[in-house]
């Protein structure tokens, strides 16, 4: 009988021991270590309050979320469009880039907080279902919203403007709309055209397009509508088109001619004709560098009219000579004040910095996860994205000016200012949150937040 009950004891303890929420770790100094998951309404990313303040100066998520209408019967609405918008887009923020992180976050006190809605956030499922909404015209109105908002992030008309455009890959892997098979990656995929101020780095635009490579009149087309449209807040701003080769529109050229305030710089394709033109600087580069043996780089510009187009332009030849061989690069651009060597260097070379936004875009806020089966919907997604970039580049650019931040990348922003330990309480009459006594980037936070309030005065 007395066996009987020590078994009983020993089960009861053992089956106590399972059911606690502790585990064992390795011993420190002696002492056993417990480990738990039972700190509760705890956040990994406080730093998601500073781009709350900044949505709040910039309201560009309200401004994208009044482009979307509503069709649901609002007496039974637990998610409002504005809430979800700010869910996802301080998600992606965050480095949650997928719809399914809306399951295991809902509960996340940040993120109520900067969704203004104090009650359990939108799952997956309806995450899933907003996504696939919004229909064409309403994304129309999204991509004007990030005009607009571009345009409202300057005090005063700027006197001169970079359009940086370029397209990436966005790889796809299952049967999604309109992506097609590019040669060039040797898979299925979309190409997204960014657009970015050059000066700048603040993102003007982004727009999905089918897997190939966007032809020169879709280039004219759209840069004129754009061009147009900020033409008609900034009348006397000089607006200037730069991009490589396959943006060396022949439309886009004759429209700009005899206009004041249109310049481009395009990349130019060689061919025969350009490298006659280009001759003697060639062979001038190749003599000089078997003379003495050292790189050479020599630039020339000319005049040159293709059989297709309607005007002379002016092209600048880059020849560089070394132990690698000859490399011979051209460009084309309508502006003539400025010396060869600055137009390609300074000017043209500069678009360099766009394929770095890109990275930020692409690779650190995951842009190119295009899970939705509709192209609609894949393009709404790479709004959330862009939406994301523009609230940590204004962060970055506006808030963080002056200090270690305001260089990094975006994936330094998020893991030294957005992931940082939040313990969140909603009481009655109040929201408290608490951060750690010290991590690594409190005094920029501390910076940051009077920053805000000031601006709240």
């Amino acid at each position: 009988m007395h066996k009987s009950t020590n078994n009983s004891e020993n089960l009861q303890k053992n089956l106590k021991e399972f059911d606690s929420p502790f585990f064992r770790l390795s011993d420190f100094n002696k002492k056993k270590v417990e480990f738990s998951f039972s700190a509760e309404q705890v956040s990994n990313d406080g730093g998601l309050l500073l781009l709350n303040e900044v949505e709040k100066q910039n309201g560009l998520i309200e401004k994208l979320a009044g482009c979307i209408h509503d069709p649901r019967h609002q007496s039974y609405v637990e998610h409002s469009i504005d809430a979800m918008l700010k869910q996802r887009i301080m998600q992606i923020a965050a480095g949650y880039e997928d719809g399914n992180d809306c399951n295991v976050l809902r509960h996340d006190g940040i993120l109520k907080i900067c969704s203004g809605n104090e009650q359990t956030l939108a799952a997956q499922p309806t995450m899933c279902r907003f996504e696939n909404q919004p229909g064409a015209k309403e994304l129309y109105k999204m991509g004007k919203a990030f005009v607009d908002n571009f345009i409202g992030s300057y005090t005063n008309a700027p006197k001169v403007i970079i359009l940086d455009c370029d397209d990436t890959s966005a790889l796809v892997y299952g049967q999604q709309e309109l992506a097609l098979f590019n040669t060039y990656y040797g898979d299925h995929c979309y190409m997204p055209l960014h657009i970015y101020e050059g000066l700048s780095g603040k993102l003007i635009a982004t727009i999905l397009k089918p897997g190939r490579r966007n032809k020169s009149l879709h280039v004219c087309s759209l840069m004129k509508k754009l061009i147009n449209y900020l033409h008609r807040h900034w009348p006397d701003t000089l607006i200037i088109l730069r991009g490589d080769s396959h943006f060396c529109s022949k439309e886009f050229m004759d429209w700009s001619e005899g206009k004041q305030k249109v310049g481009f710089i395009t990349g130019l394709a060689g061919n025969a004709v350009l490298n006659r033109q280009a001759e003697v600087t060639i062979k001038s580069a190749e003599r000089q560098f078997e003379q003495y043996g050292t790189p050479v780089k020599m630039y020339h510009s000319f005049d040159y009219k293709a059989q297709a187009w309607n005007y002379a332009q002016r092209v600048v030849v880059k020849v560089e000579v070394s132990s690698m061989g000859t490399n011979v690069r051209y460009i084309v651009s309508n502006i003539r004040n400025v010396r060869t060597k600055a137009l390609y260097e300074q000017g043209y070379c500069a678009r360099g910095a766009a394929e770095l936004r890109i990275k930020e875009h692409k690779t650190y806020l995951r842009s190119d996860r295009m899970s939705c089966s509709s192209f609609l919907a894949n393009q709404f997604r790479l709004f959330l994205h862009s939406a994301a970039y523009v609230l940590i580049h204004t962060l970055q650019n506006e808030v963080l000016k002056g200090t270690e931040l305001c260089k990094v990348t975006m994936k330094t922003i998020q893991l030294k200012l957005i992931k940082v330990a939040a313990r969140v309480k909603f009481l009655k009459t109040k929201v408290q949150i608490e951060l750690p006594v010290e991590f690594n980037s409190k005094r920029v936070f501390e910076n940051c937040l009077e920053i805000f309030q000031m601006l709240r005065i």
